[in-house]
């Protein structure tokens, strides 16, 4: 956990690395700090039994399971996660499937459900010997690497590795020191539903439809993802199982395609889509990674791919730095990571256009009928180019 000293009235600890948040990009980045012999403690506001519990993304891209692989943290994956290379575009205009582990660069995913990775990740991290701190809160991070909490503690690190997320701490503490955001809202929301029912089909489920986008991803062989699109503000209690069911059956033209497999609602909540990157990462004392650096929107499912990879390329920086007084990794940290989140960023982007047509209401209006028209044009491209095939299959499983 580190060496305590005395700091006045409060207890202080001091440790080579703080890392504040215990999501993938913290808890990677533990790991593989611990690995190379990097003293660090990780700060997390939440409790135990929240941080193993919440039910995020599942698809692991090529690259991170890699890492995971490469660095002894893919126990769990291998074992339990399963392979996935198709996805499936159903429209008013029919149905086709892409298996995009034949195409672009031949990669697939992996479905691995990220509470389940956390789980793992976390218990590796302990048995490593890690330092983590539950049910604690960050105050402020302030230079020298002092992080202040509201426990009554403060932890002094080398560096801080902020990976508390988009709301979090040290990226408010990076934007208040200057650094800027570029940020995008994609006029869209949709209705996140876990559902305890297999799933219905073996293809990941794009449909689109007059009524709005709906998305089906398996997780489990017992739990599946569902997605609607719905207007910005809609609040998750207006949506009773029946309603979410009908409205899942009409979108996907289960009487042209056949019947969804039902079960009770686990969960639902409302996500809008926004996405922001910040100009730099990361300066001095405190790096970011994960959401705290940008946040992309799920309609490609790069948020945990992102943060594997900054975790990855943080943890060899903060090594350098620590080991050998080499603070040149750090330097092209930006330069390093901002090209592959533009990238995602630019995918995701393009996604969301394929996405997401004008609302039904509008369909009268000359520009959403051309807004409409330019959304099914970019569909039958999909499924009639190989050349964009490929591309999306290299941009589909790509960090």
């Amino acid at each position: 956990m580190g060496k305590r000293f005395d700091s006045g009235a409060r207890t202080a600890v001091r440790t080579g690395v703080v890392i504040v948040g215990a999501g993938p990009a913290g808890l990677v980045l533990g790991n593989l700090l611990l690995d190379r012999g990097i003293d660090c403690v990780i700060l997390e506001r939440r409790g135990r039994e929240a941080v193993e519990g919440r039910a995020r993304a599942g698809f692991l891209a090529a690259h991170s399971v890699r890492v995971l692989t490469q660095h002894g943290l893919a126990e769990g994956v291998l074992a339990r996660g399963h392979t996935h290379r198709t996805c499936l575009f159903r429209s008013g205009q029919g149905e086709f499937t892409l298996d995009y582990g034949k195409l672009g660069r031949g990669e697939v995913h992996t479905v691995y459900p990220q509470q389940e990775l956390v789980r793992d990740l976390l218990a590796e991290y302990l048995r490593r010997g890690g330092g983590i701190r539950f049910d604690t809160e960050v105050e402020e991070i302030s230079e020298g690497g002092r992080v202040r909490t509201s426990d009554g503690t403060d932890f002094v690190g080398s560096y801080v590795a902020g990976c508390d997320g988009h709301r979090g701490v040290a990226r408010a503490t990076m934007t208040a020191h200057g650094t800027r955001t570029a940020r995008w809202d994609h006029g869209v929301s949709w209705l996140a539903v876990l559902v305890e029912a297999p799933p219905s089909m073996e293809a990941v489920g794009y449909a689109l439809h007059e009524r709005g986008f709906a998305g089906h991803m398996a997780r489990t062989a017992t739990v599946t993802r569902y997605y609607l699109q719905c207007p910005r503000g809609t609040d998750p209690a207006d949506w009773s199982e029946d309603r979410i069911w009908a409205e899942l059956e009409t979108r996907f033209r289960t009487d042209e395609f056949g019947v969804l497999k039902d079960g009770p609602v686990l969960e639902k909540a409302v996500v809008d889509l926004r996405s922001d990157v910040l100009d730099t990462p990361g300066e001095g004392r405190l790096w970011l990674a994960g959401d705290a650096a940008g946040l992309i929107s799920p309609s490609a499912a790069k948020g945990a791919n992102l943060a594997v990879l900054q975790a990855e390329r943080l943890a060899q920086a903060l090594t350098s730095a620590l080991k050998h007084a080499d603070e040149s990794d750090l330097a092209r940290y930006t330069a390093d990571c901002l090209p592959r989140i533009w990238r995602a960023h630019e995918f995701s982007h393009w996604m969301s256009g394929l996405l997401h047509g004008p609302s039904a209401e509008d369909t009268v209006d000359a520009h959403a009928r051309y807004g409409r028209a330019l959304q099914y044009a970019r569909l039958d491209s999909l499924r009639t180019s190989r050349t964009h095939q490929d591309f999306f299959a290299e941009n589909y499983t790509g960090i």
